[in-house]
């Protein structure tokens, strides 16, 4: 198979330097996919990281590796899978696969189905994965939208790459956005009764949304509350409004077809008790001290570019505290690995948690921390404004309405993580081949109505015998390359932790099938031994797209 091929080189290939002895660090062996098929279907860089230790050309030395490669393929009975290798300046070993390697592709897919591309992971990660967490003060923005588009396929991603994966929604239900939140809703629950010459909070929400609580909020306790501004009452509205919010907020992601395995409530878990206990395992490890008034966590000492206040003068936690309290709750949860998503505005947050899961015993490989640039929505040229506290937004519910599940999810995820992404709703909408997602689904569809036409013929296929040979055709060649990568473009997307290279080879995958469908017809029943290998083809084509669309949560039609 092509994928047990692709190990055997990367073996041989450590096998041969250290039996020549020509390094003795551990050098990574990699083997790319070149975006251009005349440099082969995979080439190897090796040559160039042993330049320093063999104190010899690259050039040379990947001549010298080459040649043995060629002795251990023909040791392992593998010389049959390779075509031919090449050696390209400065010292790239480019492979060329045989067809006998492409038609394994096509064998591994019609073997494992909708297993394809996963992997069987010998160390196992218990991974934890903490997305949107949007404080319950108002619905979803678009900013929130795509983090949960990336949490959600990013989980999948890794989990059928064969880690343990568990999501979980943190929920900022404690502290001043939350008494604001109360408070602007009294606001409008005492306005809506026709209370006069009162001022809506300084930093209040002002979105139509707690319109609407303050009419149930009527409906459910009349006037009682016309003339209480009390804390206690504050408190009442507080909650109220939290907790009818983060229900919205629950079946917005579900209808964006993202659940959390856990909800994770700042009030009910990270206690003053929990925070207190890690700030005390800080100071009895000497990182914690008194200075003007305040308590700080010497950061510095792993790797912060400054020192850190937990606790004000004023004897109040900082937005920090109960986050340390929070990851180590987590770790504690035996997750081997955490990773965060958050928004643009928390640059600044990551070296500090980093150096707090640093000083409570953890490496800082241990937690990832992924920052999501803003998504900015554009209407026929013009940007859409955004804004929650002046309540100036389109939502994640409404932008579902207006362009489907499907359109967002892929458009979220086109661009990656680190940069600001445009969507661009006419174009979202359009049903044509401009629009990427359709482009990508039209192509299963497309796979599909072919399939449903040959059905009449089913019988007859099944009697022939497959001739991957005739598949000589370089567009043929083209898909099965394409598939090939695969597996390698999802671990990308799980060393990267992105899930954006996905989205670009679906669409790659599209453009080939596409590509090869102009050109050539799949089906004609005079030709049943050709059909049957071309369907076949298609087939996997087809298998793979949907693999694919199912792991950034996007649905695979039969018919568009």
């Amino acid at each position: 198979m092509s994928y047990d091929l692709k190990n055997i080189i990367i073996q041989s290939i450590k096998e041969i330097i250290q039996e020549h002895a020509l390094t003795n660090k551990d050098v990574l062996i990699e083997i790319e996919n070149p975006k251009e098929p005349q440099f082969g279907d995979w080439s190897v860089n090796t040559a160039m990281k042993l330049v320093k230790d063999c104190k010899k050309p690259p050039l040379e030395i990947a001549k010298f590796l080459n040649e043995k490669l060629a002795e251990k393929l023909k040791q392992k009975k593998m010389e049959s899978k390779i075509a031919k290798i090449e050696i390209k300046s400065p010292g790239f070993i480019n492979i060329f696969l045989s067809a006998n390697a492409m038609h394994d592709v096509l064998r591994m897919i019609l073997e494992q189905a909708n297993d394809f591309g996963k992997t069987n992971l010998k160390n196992k990660q218990r991974i934890l994965i903490e997305f949107v967490s949007a404080n319950p003060t108002g619905p979803l923005s678009i900013a929130h939208a795509r983090q949960a588009a990336v949490g959600e396929s990013l989980a999948s991603i890794l989990a059928f790459r064969g880690q343990t994966v568990s999501k979980e929604y943190y929920i900022n239900d404690y502290g001043n956005q939350i008494r604001n939140l109360g408070l602007s809703l009294l606001f409008r629950y005492q306005e809506k009764l026709g209370k006069k010459d009162i001022d809506f909070p300084e930093q209040g929400y002002k979105g139509d949304y707690l319109i609407e609580l303050a009419q149930k909020m009527i409906d459910a306790e009349g006037s009682n509350f016309l003339n209480d501004n009390s804390e206690q009452t504050v408190k009442k509205f507080a909650e109220f409004a939290a907790n009818s919010i983060l229900q919205g907020i629950e079946q917005e992601l579900k209808d964006f077809g993202v659940e959390f395995d856990q909800w994770f409530s700042q009030k009910d878990h990270v206690t003053n008790d929990k925070i207190n206990q890690v700030l005390t395992e800080l100071k009895n490890k000497n990182l914690i001290y008194e200075l003007d008034g305040a308590t700080w966590f010497k950061s510095t000492e792993f790797g912060d570019d400054k020192d850190r206040v937990v606790i004000k003068s004023d004897g109040l936690f900082t937005y920090l505290t109960p986050d340390i309290a929070y990851h180590k709750m987590k770790f504690d949860r035996g997750f081997d690995k955490l990773i965060d998503i958050l928004g643009p505005d928390h640059h600044g947050y990551i070296n500090r948690i980093k150096a707090a899961a640093c000083a409570l015993g953890h490496n800082k490989a241990d937690l990832e921390v992924l920052i999501i640039q803003l998504a900015t929505l554009s209407r026929a040229g013009k940007p859409v404004k955004m804004s929650t506290r002046a309540g100036e937004y389109i939502t994640l519910e409404e932008l579902i309405e207006e362009v489907g599940c499907d359109a967002a999810r892929f458009f979220f995820l086109m661009r990656r993580c680190d940069s600001q992404l445009d969507f661009d709703l006419e174009l979202a909408k359009k049903h044509s081949m401009d629009n990427p997602v359709y482009y990508v689904q039209y192509a299963h569809a497309r796979i599909c109505s072919i399939f449903e036409s040959a059905n009449q013929f089913k019988s007859e296929l099944e009697n022939i015998e497959i001739n991957f040979d005739l598949l000589a055709e370089q567009e043929c060649l083209d898909l099965i390359r394409r598939m090939n990568a695969f597996s390698d473009v999802l671990e990308l997307c799980a060393l990267t932790l992105d899930p954006q290279a996905l989205t670009t080879y679906l669409r790659q995958l599209a453009a080939d099938f596409h590509g090869f469908y102009s050109k050539h017809r799949v089906f004609d029943e005079s030709k049943g031994e050709l059909s049957r290998a071309r369907l076949v083809l298609i087939g996997c084509v087809r298998q793979v797209i949907a693999i694919g669309l199912k792991l950034l949560g996007v649905s695979a039609p039969d018919k568009m």
